[in-house]
C-alpha cells in the first residue's frame, strides 16, 4: 500500500460540510469493505479516513472552533465501530446517516 496524505493547505480551504462529506466517502468505503470481508480495502479506507479526520481536527483547532470536539467524537465512534470484532449494523447505519447529512449540506452550500 502506498502512503496516503491529504494536502492540508487545500483541505483547510474547504468548509466543514465539504470536509465531513469527504470523510463520509472514506468511512463508507471502510464499512462496505468490512461488510464484504475485504480486510485490505477496509484498512486502506480507514487509513485515509483517519488522515481526513486528523486534517479536519487540525484545521478546526487552528481556527479555534468548538466543532473540533464533535469531530473528535465522530472519529472515536468510527474507530470503535470499524475496529470492533462484532460489526454493529445499527451503530454503523447511525454513523453513515450522520456523515451523509454533511455531504448533503456540502452540495447545498456550493
Amino acid at each position: 500500500m502506498t502512503d496516503y496524505a491529504i494536502d492540508r493547505t487545500k483541505w483547510s480551504q474547504m468548509n466543514i460540510f465539504e470536509q465531513m462529506g469527504n470523510i463520509y466517502s472514506e468511512v463508507g468505503r471502510s464499512f462496505n469493505a468490512k461488510r464484504q470481508g475485504q480486510t485490505e480495502r477496509k484498512d486502506q479506507a480507514t487509513t485515509r479516513a483517519i488522515d481526513l479526520f486528523d486534517a479536519t481536527i487540525e484545521d478546526l483547532t487552528n481556527k479555534k472552533s468548538v466543532r473540533s470536539k464533535e469531530v473528535l467524537t465522530a472519529k472515536s465512534e468510527f474507530l470503535s465501530n470499524i475496529n470492533s470484532e462484532k460489526f454493529n449494523e445499527k451503530e454503523t447505519a447511525s454513523l453513515e446517516k450522520y456523515f451523509l447529512e454533511f455531504a448533503i449540506a456540502a452540495r447545498r452550500f456550493r
